[in-house]
Protein backbone atom coordinates (compact mmCIF):
# COMPACT_ATOMS: atom_id res chain seq x y z
CA UNK A 1 0.00 0.00 0.00
CA UNK A 2 1.30 3.30 -0.72
CA UNK A 3 1.86 5.93 1.86
CA UNK A 4 -0.57 8.91 2.49
CA UNK A 5 0.76 12.07 4.26
CA UNK A 6 -1.39 14.45 5.61
CA UNK A 7 -0.72 16.74 2.79
CA UNK A 8 1.22 16.49 -0.55
CA UNK A 9 2.75 19.06 -2.80
CA UNK A 10 1.22 20.05 -6.19
CA UNK A 11 4.11 20.54 -8.76
CA UNK A 12 2.70 21.26 -11.96
CA UNK A 13 3.74 19.86 -15.17
CA UNK A 14 7.24 20.52 -16.12
CA UNK A 15 6.58 22.10 -19.29
CA UNK A 16 4.61 25.18 -17.58
CA UNK A 17 7.59 25.40 -15.40
CA UNK A 18 10.14 25.35 -18.06
CA UNK A 19 9.54 28.18 -20.16
CA UNK A 20 10.05 30.43 -16.59
CA UNK A 21 13.19 29.14 -16.05
CA UNK A 22 14.29 29.91 -19.69
CA UNK A 23 13.43 33.78 -19.15
CA UNK A 24 15.60 33.69 -15.88
CA UNK A 25 18.18 32.10 -17.58
CA UNK A 26 17.91 34.47 -20.32
CA UNK A 27 17.71 37.57 -18.11
CA UNK A 28 19.91 36.82 -15.15
CA UNK A 29 17.45 38.16 -12.99
CA UNK A 30 17.04 36.06 -10.17
CA UNK A 31 15.79 38.32 -7.32
CA UNK A 32 15.64 41.43 -5.93
CA UNK A 33 11.86 42.31 -6.79
CA UNK A 34 12.15 41.00 -10.87
CA UNK A 35 10.01 40.79 -13.67
CA UNK A 36 8.12 37.16 -13.15
CA UNK A 37 7.82 38.15 -8.93
CA UNK A 38 5.97 41.58 -10.09
CA UNK A 39 3.82 40.08 -12.33
CA UNK A 40 2.70 37.47 -9.26
CA UNK A 41 2.29 40.22 -6.88
CA UNK A 42 0.21 41.84 -9.57
CA UNK A 43 -1.73 38.74 -10.42
CA UNK A 44 -2.26 38.49 -6.27
CA UNK A 45 -3.54 41.74 -5.90
CA UNK A 46 -6.30 41.07 -8.64
CA UNK A 47 -7.33 38.35 -7.07
CA UNK A 48 -7.55 39.55 -3.24
CA UNK A 49 -8.79 42.84 -5.21
CA UNK A 50 -6.80 44.68 -2.91
CA UNK A 51 -4.43 47.96 -3.06
CA UNK A 52 -1.09 46.79 -1.90
CA UNK A 53 0.43 43.06 -1.75
CA UNK A 54 4.35 41.90 -0.80
CA UNK A 55 5.51 38.79 -1.85
CA UNK A 56 8.00 37.64 0.71
CA UNK A 57 10.27 35.16 1.48
CA UNK A 58 7.89 33.05 3.86
CA UNK A 59 4.84 32.94 5.92
CA UNK A 60 6.51 33.88 9.42
CA UNK A 61 8.83 37.03 8.64
CA UNK A 62 5.47 38.57 6.67
CA UNK A 63 3.74 38.04 10.24
CA UNK A 64 7.09 39.72 11.93
CA UNK A 65 7.37 42.47 9.68
CA UNK A 66 3.53 43.51 9.53
CA UNK A 67 4.11 44.18 13.31
CA UNK A 68 6.94 46.41 13.20
CA UNK A 69 5.85 47.93 10.11
CA UNK A 70 2.20 48.98 12.39
CA UNK A 71 5.10 49.96 15.14
CA UNK A 72 4.17 47.45 17.82
CA UNK A 73 5.89 47.40 21.31
CA UNK A 74 3.66 46.12 23.79
CA UNK A 75 0.56 43.96 24.29
CA UNK A 76 -1.10 41.73 21.72
CA UNK A 77 -4.62 40.12 21.87
CA UNK A 78 -4.14 36.88 20.14
CA UNK A 79 -5.12 33.38 19.80
CA UNK A 80 -4.27 30.11 21.52
CA UNK A 81 -5.54 27.89 18.64
CA UNK A 82 -2.87 28.10 16.01
CA UNK A 83 0.19 27.34 13.95
CA UNK A 84 3.02 28.41 16.77
CA UNK A 85 4.36 30.74 14.21
CA UNK A 86 1.51 33.36 14.66
CA UNK A 87 2.89 34.04 19.14
CA UNK A 88 6.20 33.21 18.09
CA UNK A 89 6.41 36.59 15.41
CA UNK A 90 4.89 38.80 19.06
CA UNK A 91 7.56 37.32 20.93
CA UNK A 92 10.04 37.98 18.73
CA UNK A 93 9.59 41.45 18.35
CA UNK A 94 9.46 41.77 21.91
CA UNK A 95 5.51 41.92 22.10
CA UNK A 96 3.24 40.44 24.67
CA UNK A 97 0.92 37.85 23.04
CA UNK A 98 -2.70 38.06 25.48
CA UNK A 99 -4.52 35.11 24.81
CA UNK A 100 -7.82 35.08 24.29
CA UNK A 101 -10.45 31.44 24.24
CA UNK A 102 -11.62 30.41 21.09
CA UNK A 103 -15.19 29.78 20.10
CA UNK A 104 -16.43 26.33 20.40
CA UNK A 105 -17.80 26.07 16.89
CA UNK A 106 -15.89 27.55 14.65
CA UNK A 107 -12.26 27.01 16.54
CA UNK A 108 -11.31 30.79 15.84
CA UNK A 109 -10.78 33.63 19.07
CA UNK A 110 -13.95 33.80 20.64
CA UNK A 111 -14.65 37.64 19.63
CA UNK A 112 -16.92 38.31 22.71
CA UNK A 113 -13.82 37.34 25.33
CA UNK A 114 -11.66 40.12 23.62
CA UNK A 115 -12.93 43.39 25.42
CA UNK A 116 -12.54 41.96 28.58
CA UNK A 117 -8.77 41.09 28.33
CA UNK A 118 -7.95 44.67 26.73
CA UNK A 119 -5.87 46.90 28.71
CA UNK A 120 -3.84 50.47 28.82
CA UNK A 121 -0.92 48.42 27.07
CA UNK A 122 -2.85 47.05 24.46
CA UNK A 123 -1.82 47.59 20.75
CA UNK A 124 -3.77 45.66 18.24
CA UNK A 125 -5.70 42.28 17.79
CA UNK A 126 -3.83 39.38 15.85
CA UNK A 127 -6.13 36.19 15.13
CA UNK A 128 -6.35 33.52 12.89
CA UNK A 129 -8.74 32.67 10.30
CA UNK A 130 -7.94 28.83 11.79
CA UNK A 131 -8.78 26.18 8.45
CA UNK A 132 -9.75 29.17 6.65
CA UNK A 133 -12.83 29.24 8.86
CA UNK A 134 -13.54 33.03 8.95
CA UNK A 135 -12.89 34.87 12.25
CA UNK A 136 -15.92 37.12 13.19
CA UNK A 137 -14.54 39.63 11.32
CA UNK A 138 -17.38 42.37 12.04
CA UNK A 139 -17.39 42.00 15.54
CA UNK A 140 -13.70 42.42 15.82
CA UNK A 141 -13.69 45.79 13.84
CA UNK A 142 -15.68 47.51 15.78
CA UNK A 143 -13.95 46.41 19.19
CA UNK A 144 -10.95 47.63 17.38
CA UNK A 145 -12.41 50.88 16.27
CA UNK A 146 -13.70 51.33 19.62
CA UNK A 147 -10.49 50.76 21.50
CA UNK A 148 -8.24 52.21 19.02
CA UNK A 149 -6.48 48.86 18.19
CA UNK A 150 -4.84 47.69 14.47
CA UNK A 151 -6.46 44.44 13.47
CA UNK A 152 -3.84 41.81 12.02
CA UNK A 153 -5.48 38.76 10.21
CA UNK A 154 -3.28 35.54 9.73
CA UNK A 155 -4.69 34.21 6.48
CA UNK A 156 -1.99 31.22 6.15
CA UNK A 157 -5.01 28.98 5.50
CA UNK A 158 -7.40 31.62 4.16
CA UNK A 159 -6.36 31.49 0.29
CA UNK A 160 -9.69 31.65 -1.58
CA UNK A 161 -12.11 31.66 0.87
CA UNK A 162 -14.50 34.13 0.50
CA UNK A 163 -16.64 35.62 2.90
CA UNK A 164 -19.70 38.14 1.99
CA UNK A 165 -18.52 38.54 -1.40
CA UNK A 166 -14.88 39.08 -0.02
CA UNK A 167 -11.66 37.24 0.00
CA UNK A 168 -11.17 36.48 3.60
CA UNK A 169 -7.19 37.40 3.27
CA UNK A 170 -8.58 40.88 1.88
CA UNK A 171 -9.90 42.16 5.58
CA UNK A 172 -8.24 43.99 8.53
CA UNK A 173 -5.68 46.42 8.57
CA UNK A 174 -3.00 44.03 7.21
CA UNK A 175 -3.48 40.41 6.56
CA UNK A 176 -0.77 38.19 5.75
CA UNK A 177 -0.40 34.57 3.87
CA UNK A 178 1.92 31.53 3.93
CA UNK A 179 2.38 30.04 0.57
CA UNK A 180 4.38 27.12 2.23
CA UNK A 181 4.46 23.96 -0.55
CA UNK A 182 1.52 22.49 2.33
CA UNK A 183 -1.15 25.29 1.45
CA UNK A 184 -3.55 24.84 -1.19
CA UNK A 185 -1.73 27.97 -3.37
CA UNK A 186 2.12 27.53 -2.85
CA UNK A 187 5.52 29.04 -4.30
CA UNK A 188 7.06 26.32 -2.79
CA UNK A 189 8.21 28.74 0.04
CA UNK A 190 6.84 32.52 0.36
CA UNK A 191 4.33 34.31 1.71
CA UNK A 192 2.27 37.79 1.39
CA UNK A 193 1.53 41.10 3.35
CA UNK A 194 -2.02 42.67 2.07
CA UNK A 195 -2.86 45.95 3.13
CA UNK A 196 -4.97 48.94 1.21
CA UNK A 197 -3.29 51.53 3.41
CA UNK A 198 -0.31 53.83 1.00
CA UNK A 199 1.52 54.61 4.39
CA UNK A 200 1.56 50.99 5.51
CA UNK A 201 2.32 49.74 2.55
CA UNK A 202 5.45 52.22 2.16
CA UNK A 203 6.91 51.34 5.60
CA UNK A 204 6.66 47.37 4.46
CA UNK A 205 8.41 47.89 1.01
CA UNK A 206 11.19 49.47 2.64
CA UNK A 207 11.19 46.76 5.61
CA UNK A 208 11.33 44.16 3.32
CA UNK A 209 14.62 45.33 1.35
CA UNK A 210 16.82 46.36 4.20
CA UNK A 211 15.22 50.18 4.16
CA UNK A 212 17.07 51.23 1.94
CA UNK A 213 16.63 51.90 -2.24
CA UNK A 214 19.91 52.21 -3.89
CA UNK A 215 22.15 53.86 -2.32
CA UNK A 216 19.33 56.06 -0.54
CA UNK A 217 18.39 54.64 3.61
CA UNK A 218 15.78 55.39 5.20
CA UNK A 219 14.72 53.05 7.93
CA UNK A 220 15.17 49.66 9.75
CA UNK A 221 14.85 46.64 7.74
CA UNK A 222 15.52 42.85 6.95
CA UNK A 223 16.00 40.79 3.99
CA UNK A 224 12.02 39.46 3.13
CA UNK A 225 12.31 39.58 -0.67
CA UNK A 226 11.70 35.87 -2.69
CA UNK A 227 13.01 34.86 -5.50
CA UNK A 228 12.12 34.93 -9.23
CA UNK A 229 12.12 31.26 -9.13
CA UNK A 230 9.46 30.82 -6.10
CA UNK A 231 7.04 33.55 -8.32
CA UNK A 232 7.45 31.36 -11.61
CA UNK A 233 6.38 28.50 -9.16
CA UNK A 234 3.06 30.98 -8.47
CA UNK A 235 2.13 31.77 -11.31
CA UNK A 236 2.13 28.00 -12.22
CA UNK A 237 0.18 27.19 -9.46
CA UNK A 238 -2.23 30.07 -9.13
CA UNK A 239 -4.73 29.15 -12.07
CA UNK A 240 -5.47 25.94 -10.87
CA UNK A 241 -6.57 27.01 -7.30
CA UNK A 242 -9.94 26.87 -8.70
CA UNK A 243 -9.88 23.11 -9.57
CA UNK A 244 -8.11 22.01 -6.38
CA UNK A 245 -10.89 23.67 -4.47
CA UNK A 246 -13.71 22.10 -5.84
CA UNK A 247 -11.56 18.57 -6.33
CA UNK A 248 -10.69 18.88 -2.26
CA UNK A 249 -14.98 19.70 -1.83
CA UNK A 250 -15.72 16.39 -3.11
CA UNK A 251 -13.22 14.63 -1.00
CA UNK A 252 -14.80 16.72 2.15
CA UNK A 253 -18.22 15.64 1.21
CA UNK A 254 -16.84 11.76 0.79
CA UNK A 255 -15.49 12.08 4.41
CA UNK A 256 -18.33 13.94 5.68
CA UNK A 257 -20.68 10.97 4.55
CA UNK A 258 -18.63 7.86 5.41
CA UNK A 259 -18.23 9.57 9.03
CA UNK A 260 -21.53 10.67 9.60
CA UNK A 261 -23.43 9.44 12.74
CA UNK A 262 -20.25 8.38 13.79
CA UNK A 263 -19.80 10.66 16.94
CA UNK A 264 -17.10 12.91 15.30
CA UNK A 265 -17.49 16.77 15.06
CA UNK A 266 -16.16 19.25 12.74
CA UNK A 267 -15.94 23.27 12.90
CA UNK A 268 -18.47 24.86 11.54
CA UNK A 269 -18.65 27.71 9.24
CA UNK A 270 -20.35 31.09 9.33
CA UNK A 271 -22.97 32.05 7.26
CA UNK A 272 -22.21 33.31 3.93
CA UNK A 273 -18.94 31.91 3.40
CA UNK A 274 -17.81 30.38 0.57
CA UNK A 275 -15.30 28.00 1.64
CA UNK A 276 -11.75 26.68 0.25
CA UNK A 277 -10.98 23.30 1.73
CA UNK A 278 -7.80 23.39 2.57
CA UNK A 279 -8.18 20.83 5.68
CA UNK A 280 -10.29 18.26 7.16
CA UNK A 281 -10.18 19.01 10.93
CA UNK A 282 -12.09 15.88 13.01
CA UNK A 283 -12.81 15.99 16.64
CA UNK A 284 -12.84 13.54 19.21
CA UNK A 285 -14.75 12.69 22.14
CA UNK A 286 -11.63 12.51 23.74
CA UNK A 287 -7.61 12.65 23.70
CA UNK A 288 -7.53 9.18 24.22
CA UNK A 289 -9.56 8.11 21.49
CA UNK A 290 -7.45 10.71 19.44
CA UNK A 291 -4.36 8.61 20.08
CA UNK A 292 -5.92 5.48 19.11
CA UNK A 293 -6.58 6.54 16.16
CA UNK A 294 -3.43 8.18 15.35
CA UNK A 295 -1.84 4.56 15.97
CA UNK A 296 -3.50 2.61 13.81
CA UNK A 297 -3.71 5.19 11.07
CA UNK A 298 0.36 5.12 11.54
CA UNK A 299 0.27 1.80 11.40
CA UNK A 300 -1.32 1.51 8.23
CA UNK A 301 0.77 4.04 6.18
CA UNK A 302 -1.42 6.97 7.17
CA UNK A 303 -0.40 9.75 8.53
CA UNK A 304 -2.70 12.35 10.08
CA UNK A 305 -1.36 15.58 12.23
CA UNK A 306 -2.36 16.87 15.36
CA UNK A 307 -3.01 20.34 13.95
CA UNK A 308 -2.70 22.21 16.49
CA UNK A 309 -1.74 21.07 19.41
CA UNK A 310 -0.86 21.81 21.55
CA UNK A 311 -2.91 25.11 22.68
CA UNK A 312 -0.35 27.87 22.40
CA UNK A 313 -0.63 29.41 25.95
CA UNK A 314 0.77 25.84 27.31
CA UNK A 315 3.94 26.61 25.24
CA UNK A 316 6.87 25.94 27.78
CA UNK A 317 9.10 28.88 27.37
CA UNK A 318 5.78 31.64 27.90
CA UNK A 319 3.23 32.15 30.38
CA UNK A 320 -0.42 32.44 29.28
CA UNK A 321 -3.56 32.88 30.63
CA UNK A 322 -5.85 29.70 31.07
CA UNK A 323 -7.60 28.88 27.89
CA UNK A 324 -9.76 26.04 28.50
CA UNK A 325 -11.50 25.62 25.17
CA UNK A 326 -8.55 26.05 23.39
CA UNK A 327 -6.73 23.40 25.41
CA UNK A 328 -9.86 20.85 25.25
CA UNK A 329 -10.15 20.94 21.29
CA UNK A 330 -6.10 21.15 20.73
CA UNK A 331 -6.28 17.70 22.44
CA UNK A 332 -8.40 16.16 20.90
CA UNK A 333 -8.55 17.53 17.33
CA UNK A 334 -6.73 15.82 14.16
CA UNK A 335 -6.70 16.88 10.25
CA UNK A 336 -6.90 13.59 8.33
CA UNK A 337 -5.09 13.63 4.47
CA UNK A 338 -6.44 16.07 2.39
CA UNK A 339 -5.29 17.40 -0.98
CA UNK A 340 -6.95 18.05 -4.11
CA UNK A 341 -4.65 14.74 -5.84
CA UNK A 342 -6.15 11.99 -2.81
CA UNK A 343 -8.70 9.45 -4.38
CA UNK A 344 -11.93 8.89 -3.52
CA UNK A 345 -10.84 5.17 -2.68
CA UNK A 346 -7.91 6.11 -0.53
CA UNK A 347 -10.62 8.58 1.32
CA UNK A 348 -12.55 5.26 1.74
CA UNK A 349 -9.24 3.44 3.15
CA UNK A 350 -8.60 6.13 5.57
CA UNK A 351 -12.36 5.58 6.84
CA UNK A 352 -11.97 2.36 7.26
CA UNK A 353 -9.34 2.64 9.91
CA UNK A 354 -11.09 4.98 11.85
CA UNK A 355 -14.95 3.77 11.96
CA UNK A 356 -14.31 0.41 13.60
CA UNK A 357 -11.96 2.11 16.52
CA UNK A 358 -14.91 4.32 16.92
CA UNK A 359 -17.57 1.65 16.66
CA UNK A 360 -15.45 -0.35 19.38
CA UNK A 361 -15.41 2.52 21.62
CA UNK A 362 -19.17 4.10 21.54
Amino acid sequence: MNMINVTKTYLPPLEEYTPYLEKIWKSSWVTNNGPILKELEEALKKEFGVKHLFFMSNGTVVLQIALKALGLTKEIITTPFSYVATTTAILWENCKPVFVDIDKNTFCINADLIEASITENTEAILVTHVYGIPCDVEKIEKIAKKHNLKVIYDSAHAFGTIYKGKQLASYGDVSTLSFHATKLFHTIEGGAIITNNDELAAKIKLYRSFGHVGDEYFSIGINGKNSEFHAAMGLCVLPKVPGFIQSRKILFEIYDELLKNTGITRPGLPADTVYNYSYYPILFKSEELLLKVKDELIKNDIVPRRYFYPSLNKLPYLTGAACPVSEDIASRVLCLPMYQELLPEEVKRIVSVITPILASNN
